[in-house]
Formats: C-alpha cells, structure tokens, sequence
C-alpha cells in the first residue's frame, strides 16, 4: 500500500548556516525508485569534512550516507534483487553503496562503479525537489536506479550495521586492492573508524602481525580490542616494525589517518615490493613531498582508494555477521541522538572523542 503523510529532512545550507528542516509529502517512488524509511544514520568523519568547510559539497543537501533503512515501498519497475542475489521485500532491513552507478559508463566498465559518470552519490547531493530526499540525516530516502543494496542479518544491531556501507566496505575494498596475504605483517595507520575495522579486517585475513600507529592513548588501548598485537606511536614505529621483520620493513601498509606527517613516516616502513593504500585523505591538504626514485628503486606499490565496488559492500556485510562477536564494533557508536537534535548529535561528534555518533528519527 503506498505511504503517505509527511516526512522530515535536515538541510545542509552551508558553512557556518543552521542546518534547516524540511518538512513536506513524503513522496512516493518512481517507476525505478525504491522508498526507504530511515531507521538510523551515524555521522561519518566526511560528514563533518563538509559542515567545516574542508570539502564541497552541493547546496542544499541532505547529509548522511552511513545508513539503515526498512524499504517501504517499491516503485513499480524498481529492481528487487540485492548484491548477493536475495529477494528484497517491504520491511527488509538493507544498507546501500553511497554511489547508484549506471553500469554502463566508461569507469563502471572498468571496475570503478564508485566514480560513475552518471552517478547519485547519497549524502553529496543537491537538493532541488522534494524527491531529492538522498541522505540520512532524514526520516526518508529515496533510492535511485543503480543502487547497489544488502539485506541485513536481523541479528545485526543498528551500532554495527550504520558504518557499514562506508567505513566497512571502504576497508574491504582497501584490504582487497592491498592483495593482504596470509602470514603478512601489516601496519594499519590511525585508530579512527577506517582504521579499527581495518585491524580487524586484516586479522581475520590472516595477518600475523598488526600494528597499529595512532597518537591517541585511548584509540590505541581500543586498537588491541579489534586485532591489533601492538599500538605504538609513530616515533616508535621504526623499531617495532625492523624488530618483527628482521630488518625488512611491513609487508603491507593501509594508511586511514589521511595525515600527511603519518603518511611519510609509514612509507619509509614498507619492505621492498611491498604496498601502501592510502584511504584516510578525503578532502585536500598540503602537497607531501615524494622522492621517486625510492618508489621505484624499491619496487614499491602506492594506491589510493576512494569508496567501493558493490561486492566490497557484501563482503562488509559478511564480515560483520561473523566479525561482531569477535570484536566490540557495537561499542563505537557513543551515543544516539534523535533526529531532531541532530545539531546537537554534529556537535558532540566534532569533539573528536567519540569514534561515532548516530541519529535516529522518532
């Protein structure tokens, strides 16, 4: 039965605005589009990025993208089918790739959907009508042709299940493109969300060491809890890597600081032919200086990743249904505020205390 009534959304109007409240008709899907209700969204550090002005976004927009929603009705030519091939129904609890990507562009023919050239990216994107409902700081959202989706396991609570289709698919793709190996010593860099679902990830690969760089004493004690067998600073990183490699240097590198300083620290730490994954820079800094011939002349590999390809999503997905009960991820969410004090829930976030803080609507 098609829904009706009305539906909140919080608008981001730029730096330094209050955000504002829409309220409108909750507005039914489209021929392809999928309505879901919003049943939780954590704030994500990019969130935080755009509000401070560190990277654009268009405006106004609804932020949000680490979500998870209970699909409300179907429009009437609207896929039905997940990642994984299950059926999907009203009432599913699902979670979706930030970007719908049109499968047929230049870039999602070469296996990087993420860029699409036709793309709707979830929380990045103008809002011009009252379908435009395209993030999750809202009681609704509209989901495009393209979107790539995962039912969730009922069992998993919405603490593990926000991050999910950021944070966790995110470092699924890193770990994948890094081509992590068993019996490998990987250096993780920062105890941030990126950086703890990384120690984890990593471990459960099969990695014999992790180690995990962070400045941060209370991030560093968490570091143990998901994986990690040391959490050092960075000046103790050169002995405690030369003392586990005989010399060699780490295996693999998965820098999720995004700091420039931390950057060029880890690089001089990866052993010959070994590779770094740069996954934490997400919005423009100063340039780093680079010498190129230590690149070549010790055959290193240097890749960055930016989001994910639909199967990084249900690999996420598969990881937490066994990963929860191994690590605390559940435990890094602080607080949920409800959607209307969604201002204040940004403010508690910006602190940079929590790892996460998520709103719920009423």
């Amino acid at each position: 039965m098609p829904i009706s009534g009305k539906t909140t959304s919080f608008l981001f109007q730029g730096i330094g605005e209050r955000l504002r409240v829409q309220c409108q008709e909750t507005p039914p899907p489209k021929l392809t589009e999928i309505l879901v209700k919003v049943l939780a969204c954590t704030i994500c550090g990019s969130d935080l990025h755009s509000i401070a002005g560190r990277r654009t976004v268009p405006t106004p927009s609804i932020l949000g993208h680490e979500i998870v929603g209970e699909i409300v009705e179907f429009g009437p030519e609207a896929e039905r089918i997940a990642i994984n091939g299950e059926q999907l129904n009203v009432g599913d609890r699902i979670c979706w790739s930030p970007v719908a990507n049109c499968d047929h562009c230049f870039y999602c023919k070469h296996d990087l959907p993420q860029k699409c050239s036709q793309m709707t990216k979830y929380g990045h994107h103008l809002y011009e009508s009252p379908s435009d409902l395209t993030g999750g700081f809202a009681e609704h959202c509209i989901l495009t042709m393209g979107t790539k989706i995962m039912r969730l396991p009922s069992s998993m609570s919405l603490e593990v299940a926000c991050p999910t289709s950021c944070a966790t698919a995110t470092i699924a793709c890193a770990i994948e493109t890094a081509k992590l190996e068993r019996g490998e010593i990987v250096v993780v860099v920062g105890a941030g969300m990126l950086g703890i679902t990384a120690c984890a990830m990593a471990k459960e690969r099969g990695a014999t060491h992790v180690i995990c760089v962070e400045p941060s004493s209370e991030r560093r004690q968490r570091a143990f809890r998901f994986g990690a067998e040391l959490a050092i600073t960075g000046d103790e990183l050169i002995d405690a890597v030369r003392d586990l490699t005989d010399g060699r240097g780490a295996d693999c590198v998965l820098e999720c600081s995004g700091s420039n300083q931390a950057f060029e620290s880890a690089m001089k730490e990866v052993r010959l032919g070994g590779r770094m994954v740069l996954v934490g820079a997400v919005f423009p800094q100063s340039p780093v200086p680079i010498v190129l011939e230590r690149i070549v002349r010790r055959n290193l590999s240097l890749i960055g990743v930016h989001n994910y390809a639909p199967r990084n999503l249900k690999q996420a997905v598969d990881f937490l249904d066994t990963a929860a009960s191994k690590y605390p991820f559940a435990s890094l969410v602080a607080a949920w505020y409800p959607l209307i004090q969604l201002e204040q829930a940004i403010e508690h976030a910006s602190d940079g205390k929590a790892i996460r803080v998520g709103v719920k609507p009423l």
